[in-house]
């Protein structure tokens, strides 16, 4: 689900009485970001975009070179170990407790072994009682695995962009292996790890062996926290964290975090953290005083950047719905963010 496709879902979900065309809806999404990346492209130079579930869509500028060029799924692995998200302690993992799936944005319900899987990245939504994370197993092709208590919220997910109607076979939860998509290279499958609970994992490419020692590797029996190298102090009254992403593909090269903010009835904000080991910093002179520091409100008045930070860029985008957030409540969630020390040293995070 890209970065828009979440925004839109994400809020038609919490205030939409009946059905909601979620395939008609995503499908305009799409369009209407296209032409978004479009104008930031002639706002703020080259392009860096980076798909995937966990939001990578719509990051700009020529600042960004140190990150890897290549989508996260198709990066090679480094030969640093990813960071690995904290267990939650004394939370009880997806398979004890089906029900909290997706109720905690800060919590994950489930695992992999890691012993002989990596993260590549993970995500809560709670909008949309979603859970995610990506891995691979001993350098092998990546795999996505998404847990919802919710059968049509996973049947009606895109899979890594490739809309699930374009499979062979509709998804039923019986844990066979099919092929997806016009070339059939796609795998996935889908089953019920927990009563009340649906699972559904992909890959884009590779065989069904690499599927299932994937789906082996994950552990149901235990909880993890959705750490990032961020964190929010303050919040603007009334707003609270619906949203967590974390997307470690290319770390040490570089990593994105995403906070995202709701507050009723349709306001959204989207607070990212990109670092990447071959940035410098921001020649972007403040405009704003933001906590005492220098910040860069954006010509479109949607977007605002705390500056001074070393390889990285701090963002809060209040832009869509246009009657939401304000800048005034950007500046609050800014001044009170807590950066970790050295963003390339997982210890430091949390």
């Amino acid at each position: 689900m890209t970065d828009l496709d979440q925004r839109i879902a994400s809020v038609l979900r919490e205030r939409a009485e009946g059905e909601t065309d979620t395939r008609r809806l995503l499908e305009a999404s799409q369009a209407r970001g296209r032409r978004r990346k479009l104008r930031r492209r002639t706002a703020t130079g080259t392009a860096l975009a980076l798909v995937g579930v966990l939001g990578f869509v719509g990051v700009t500028g020529t600042e960004f070179a140190g990150l890897s060029r290549q989508l996260p799924w198709a990066a090679a692995t480094p030969a640093v170990a990813a960071p690995v998200p904290p267990r939650a302690d004394g939370v009880p993992g997806a398979a004890q407790r089906p029900d909290l799936v997706g109720t905690d944005p800060q919590v994950l319900h489930l695992g992999v072994d890691t012993s002989q899987a990596r993260y590549l990245g993970w995500a809560v939504y709670r909008s949309n009682q979603l859970e995610s994370i990506r891995f691979n197993v001993n350098g092998g092709q990546p795999v996505l695995v998404e847990v919802s208590r919710s059968a049509q919220m996973i049947n009606e997910l895109l899979i890594d962009n490739v809309p699930i109607q374009e499979a062979v076979v509709r998804l039923t939860f019986d844990g066979v292996v099919r092929q997806f998509g016009r070339t059939g290279t796609g795998l996935v499958t889908a089953w019920q790890p927990a009563p009340g609970l649906y699972a559904r994992a992909s890959m884009l490419a590779g065989d069904r062996s690499v599927l299932v020692k994937a789906v082996d590797a994950i552990r149901w029996d235990e909880a993890r926290r959705c750490v990032a190298p961020l964190r929010l102090s303050t919040l603007p009254e009334g707003a609270a964290v619906s949203a967590c992403s974390v997307d470690v593909a290319a770390f040490p090269r570089g990593l994105k975090v995403e906070l995202t903010l709701y507050r009723e009835p349709a306001a959204t904000m989207w607070v990212k953290l990109l670092y990447g080991a071959g940035m410098g910093e921001s020649t972007t002179e403040g405009n704003r005083v933001v906590g005492g520091r220098p910040g860069y409100l954006y010509p479109d008045g949607a977007k605002l950047e705390l500056l001074g930070f070393p390889k990285a860029r701090l963002t809060a985008d209040f832009s869509w719905p246009t009657k939401g957030f304000t800048e005034a409540d950007a500046t609050t969630v800014l001044a009170g963010v807590q950066v970790a020390k050295d963003l390339g040293d997982p210890e430091t995070w949390d």
